[in-house]
């Protein structure tokens, strides 16, 4: 039953900058998940299929591109209609306050932007899978 969590890391639309994913997706991995880490340019639809298919229990996305506000609407409607209701949506970047406020009231998880502790992001996704057990 103490599986380890599987986290898919994603960066979507045309944001070409990926570092940042890249160190979060070791960091997570150090804290002893298993990270699935798709590349770039994904698109809402390829995000949604590759956490079907991998059967992950958090979906991280990053994000520089300034789309967040496109783009984390149309992966939680996309998890919606897929039926993938356990999975987290979470994510970080350059994301305004605001825009953080609007995106938590539709159902994204904590987003975390530039200069986030990877240890306080590992242990938020431990912390809310321990509140979301797997159905």
């Amino acid at each position: 039953m103490d599986s380890k969590i599987r986290v898919l890391v994603a960066k979507a639309g045309l944001d070409g900058h990926d570092r940042g994913a890249k160190v979060i997706a070791a960091a997570l991995r150090d804290a002893g998940m298993e990270v699935i880490y798709t590349g770039l340019r994904q698109t809402p639809n390829m995000i949604v299929e590759a956490a079907i298919q991998e059967d992950v229990d958090v979906i991280g996305i990053s994000i520089l591109s300034g789309a967040h506000m496109t783009i984390f609407p149309k992966i939680i409607s996309l998890m919606k209609e897929k039926g993938i209701d356990d999975v987290l949506l979470t994510g970080g970047g350059i994301i305004p306050e605001e825009d953080i406020q609007e995106l938590k009231k539709i159902g994204v998880g904590h987003l975390f932007t530039p200069g986030a502790i990877t240890t306080d992001i590992a242990k938020y996704i431990k912390e809310w899978r321990a509140a979301n057990p797997k159905k």
